[in-house]
């Protein structure tokens, strides 16, 4: 569910017209909904409740302050990335002890500053870095807070691109070096073992991985702490998926998650993370681009927009699907015609559709991409020498900038031309 409906034949984003936005802001721009962002955080806080948990927003998905800020007030923390992340979240008023810190390459500055402002756990991926956790923070006086994220060679059934826990993907140590790894972290200075970390992937839309998974999870803390190791709490990751075309089955609900996190887990007596991303803030967000052209092409016809795929990058990098709805609502016998949908990139793979379906459609006339919430703005580039997208939030019938377009002056001034020149 979210809240970009039609109404009197024109899109809405909560009580605001989208035309309003775009005839104040310009296209193509993103607009996210306050009220879907908080409907959905709470279906996963909800769906645990009666277990000791933190619902950790991975905030990969869509990093701006604003929403940052507002899935925090809800009581939220933040699964980061990167040392920018981290600050990014920090900035956005989140307490330290709610942001743990994820990655395969975290270096010991990401380490440091993390240390010193603040952090719940660090999810450790490698015994390397778990060599250079324990040297920065013997150096600092301070003992870091593990998980050690396994590996539990498990197909999530999703884009090769986004499957994170099978055996051949970078991410964690083997499962069954588990032992000899939290062996090794119990005798380094400098870090004290907490528990458990897993995340198997993105947009799974099956339950039956997230199960297979956790069952080898639950073997594993018994396991570990018949070795004598005190394991408090388990992070099982996210990756829970969203419905990208209307007429796609829905994916499990985060009420479904949650019975299954109770079922395979519920008995251990662990504090519970988990680490949604995409089904909080992917139907949060639309992008909402303008025909620039409408053109006859050799056996088919575009619709040119001024979106690219610097803007939305998923169709190109994942061959991913996004429903594209007029923002004047057609008419019910409006007759349909098939358009390839594309951008004004010079690059053939700027194409966010092949023959979809379209009602039609002229110059000036806006669109929406439906569930562009996530790994949208934060995948955003200037290639082209495009202005990065301006992000709106809609809160009932306000709406603010949260994010302006930079001008192309701000943008080429960042260039500094070396003094031979």
């Amino acid at each position: 569910m979210d809240h970009f409906l039609y109404r009197d034949g024109a899109l809405y984003a909560e009580d605001v017209p989208v035309a309003e936005i775009a005839a104040a802001v310009g296209t193509p721009f993103y607009v996210y909904s306050t009220a879907t962002l908080v409907r959905h955080f709470r279906l996963f806080d909800e769906a645990l409740e009666g277990m000791d948990h933190l619902v950790c927003y991975a905030m990969k998905a869509a990093s701006n302050q604003a929403i940052l800020k507002t899935l925090a007030a809800e009581g939220a923390g933040m699964d980061v990335v990167s040392g920018g992340e981290y600050r990014r979240a920090r900035a956005a008023g989140v307490p330290g002890d709610r942001i743990v810190f994820s990655g395969v390459g975290k270096t010991a500055e990401e380490i440091r500053t993390a240390l010193e402002g603040g952090i719940r756990q660090f999810n450790v991926e490698s015994e390397p870095e778990m060599e250079v956790l324990s040297a920065v923070a013997s150096q600092m006086g301070k003992t870091a807070p593990i998980t050690i994220r396994v590996n539990p060679d498990v197909d999530a059934k999703t884009h090769a691109k986004i499957a994170t826990g099978k055996s051949e993907n970078k991410f964690g140590i083997p499962i069954s070096r588990a032992r000899e790894v939290y062996a090794m972290a119990a005798a380094l200075p400098g870090i004290e073992v907490i528990g458990i970390d897993v995340h198997i992937g993105s947009q799974l839309t099956e339950l039956e991985p997230f199960e297979l998974a956790y069952q080898k999870v639950a073997e594993l803390t018994e396991t570990l702490r018949a070795d004598g190791h005190d394991i408090r709490r388990l992070d099982l990751g996210g990756g829970l998926g969203i419905p990208y075309a209307r007429s796609n089955e829905a994916p499990p609900l985060p009420v479904d998650y949650g019975a299954l996190i109770k079922r395979t887990v519920g008995h251990l007596g662990c504090e519970i993370e988990i680490e949604p991303g995409r089904l909080i803030v992917g139907n949060a967000g639309i992008l909402v681009s303008e025909v620039i052209y409408v053109k006859s092409g050799e056996g088919r016809d575009f619709l040119i927009l001024d979106g690219a795929m610097n803007d939305l990058i998923r169709p190109a990098m994942y061959e991913a699907y996004h429903d594209i709805i007029p923002v004047i609502e057609p008419a019910p016998a409006a007759e349909q015609a098939p358009f390839d949908i594309v951008g004004p990139v010079c690059e053939t793979g700027d194409t966010f559709a092949r023959q979809r379906m379209m009602p039609p459609l002229s110059a000036g006339d806006l669109v929406a991409f439906r569930s562009a919430g996530a790994y949208g703005a934060v995948m955003a580039s200037e290639y082209n020498s495009r202005p990065l997208v301006p992000e709106v939030l809609v809160n009932g019938d306000q709406f603010a900038v949260i994010r302006p377009r930079p001008t192309f002056d701000e943008m080429i001034n960042r260039d500094t031309i070396p003094e031979w020149l």
